[in-house]
């Protein structure tokens, strides 16, 4: 079980204000989720890849497909400044 001290500290670093009654709830539950990761730390992963799935992995994305973009014109006539036949940006560092 995790000590008083451990909550707040967890508390902390998380920028929680905890009233007492959160803190107790908050330090059993903390417990509770380590006391499963105990449980997992028994497990031999040895020969689990770190980047294993439990479910197939399929590409969502449709395929490249080259094709004409829009004319420069089209593109620049809603730019609210413009140089020649680029976008005109103020600077992001001087």
């Amino acid at each position: 079980m995790l000590t008083r001290e451990e909550v707040d500290h967890v508390a902390f670093l998380a920028r929680l204000g905890l009233s007492d009654e959160e803190r107790e709830r908050l330090r059993a539950e903390l417990g509770s989720i380590l006391e499963y990761m105990r449980v997992l730390e028994r497990l031999d992963t040895a020969a689990i890849p770190p980047t294993a799935q439990v479910i197939p992995l399929r590409n969502v994305m449709r395929d490249d497909v080259e094709r004409p973009s829009l004319p420069v014109a089209e593109v620049l006539r809603g730019a609210p400044a413009r140089e020649e036949d680029y976008f005109r940006v103020a600077p992001v560092l001087e």
